[in-house]
């Protein structure tokens, strides 16, 4: 963990949805029995994928929304490894879905609205699939707000995306402290002049990119002790 001198000052915590706040690999772990060991691959290609997607579609002005892009990736991924199954398919579909929470996510999300902070989803999936996990999690009355780049189509870190937020929440850029663990998001967030906290959940290296994080975590579990309600 990395962390500034003095808490920062936070309107807003606003967090990245998948990899940050649920476990994008956890639809394929719970297939595990059936997976073998093609489990851990399966779930980082699509990841893989599932991101490249994103990037292309915003260069090539294609938008499609994150549940189309999420099946194109693992079609890709399916045939890769040899697993072209359609009753395969619908279930990893399924399950994305409902994947599960970091275990710290709940109380985390507690301690920061008993100190007064809002707290909001900025994700590329489709309306439809945060609300779904976030009712799975149960996480309806920890969070103000889930907001989603269906609205602009267009994706992260594209900046009209993070400007939603601003627009949505009605607070300058500097009261937004925004969690990712995404590199390239952390990025994206930072240039755009939020203030960023990486969570590092995997031990990547840092991108080599012009804008980087104020602080790094390891889960979310320290974030409240990391920010304060801004004045």
């Amino acid at each position: 963990m990395s962390a500034p001198s003095m808490p920062i000052p936070a309107g807003a915590c606003v967090f990245d949805a998948y990899g940050t706040l649920f476990d994008v690999a956890a639809a394929a772990r719970h297939l595990q029995d059936r997976l073998g060991d093609q489990w851990a691959p399966l779930a980082a290609l699509w990841r893989q994928k599932q991101l490249e997607y994103t990037w292309l579609r915003s260069l090539m002005g294609r938008y499609a929304d994150f549940w189309q892009v999420t099946g194109e990736a693992l079609r890709f991924t399916l045939d890769t490894l040899k697993l072209e199954d359609e009753a395969l398919y619908a279930a990893l579909m399924d399950l994305y879905l409902r994947l599960d929470a970091y275990p710290e996510v709940p109380g985390m999300l507690k301690a920061l609205q008993a100190k007064g902070i809002r707290t909001a989803i900025l994700t590329n999936g489709s309306p439809a699939m945060v609300q779904a996990a976030v009712r799975n999690a149960r996480l309806e009355d920890l969070l103000e707000v889930a907001l989603s780049v269906d609205e602009l189509a267009v994706y992260k870190p594209d900046p009209r995306v993070y400007r939603l937020a601003c627009d949505r929440l009605g607070l300058p850029a500097e009261k937004i402290v925004f969690l990712s663990s995404n590199a390239w998001d952390v990025a994206g967030a930072a240039s755009f002049g939020f203030r960023v906290v990486w969570v590092n959940r995997f031990g990547q290296a840092p991108e080599r990119l012009p804008a980087g994080p104020e602080a790094v975590l390891t889960t979310l579990t320290p974030l409240p002790d990391l920010v304060t309600a801004a004045s």
